[in-house]
């Protein structure tokens, strides 16, 4: 009996998550922002959450904080069709003052409300490479309190993947200015790299003792 692909599987909790009516959040959004990509890479990038223009669009990282990020993707060596790309929330978390809404951080409560549909992701995707981008997702998928500033770029593992690390959030990137800038962003291309780097290696590794069948694209190429 053959197994049923990981996209149609993806697609099938994709269907289920754009019902979800979990948590408030579902109240205030126009999109479900479940995620894109490659489901067969070995690299998966994880953010905070959908923003107004995510929203919009139902895609993650689309805004000026999703340019900057394929933008690095691109100086790693990598473009947005090599990775997948997700949230740890699906819904966009905003405060509406005076007739417009603006971004929140998700609660607690919301990003626990929302775990079950990472949890299915990255459980079907199966990753060698985690990355997630700010503290948040840091502190949801690798532990609590995550000091991004003082353990972004380590190495650490977790249940969906035996090799994770946290790079500053592109959002955060685009508040700094002059050299803070540069550094910060800076910071965030060597961490990708390096999380294309340890994919290779893993992938290398998992090829000796599991050869892969081609897929048809770049992907086994490039890492």
């Amino acid at each position: 009996m053959m197994e049923q692909p990981v996209e149609e599987l993806l697609a099938a909790v994709e269907a289920r998550a754009k019902q979800c009516v979990a948590c408030p959040l579902a109240q205030t959004r126009t999109n479900v922002v479940f995620g894109e990509g490659n489901p067969r890479s070995p690299l998966v990038i994880v953010g905070e959450g959908p923003g107004e223009q995510e929203d919009a669009t139902g895609r993650p990282f689309v805004g000026r904080a999703g340019a900057l990020l394929d933008k690095a993707l691109r100086e790693a060596g990598m473009l947005r069709r090599h990775v997948y790309i997700c949230n740890i929330v699906k819904c966009r978390a905003c405060v509406v003052e005076n007739g417009r809404a603006r971004n929140r951080p998700p609660t607690q409560d919301e990003i626990q409300a929302c775990y079950p549909w990472l949890d299915q992701q990255l459980s079907l995707i199966k990753p060698l490479v985690i990355v997630c981008l700010g503290a948040p997702a840091a502190s949801t998928l690798i532990h609590k309190n995550f000091k991004i500033m003082q353990e972004r770029g380590l190495w650490f593992s977790n249940r969906y993947a035996p090799a994770v690390i946290a790079a500053l959030h592109p959002a955060y990137i685009l508040r700094q200015a002059g050299e803070a800038y540069e550094r910060a962003y800076r910071s965030l291309v060597d961490d990708l790299t390096a999380a294309r780097e340890r994919a290779r290696e893993l992938r290398r590794l998992q090829e000796q003792m599991q050869p892969l069948q081609p897929e048809g694209d770049d992907q086994l190429r490039l890492f």
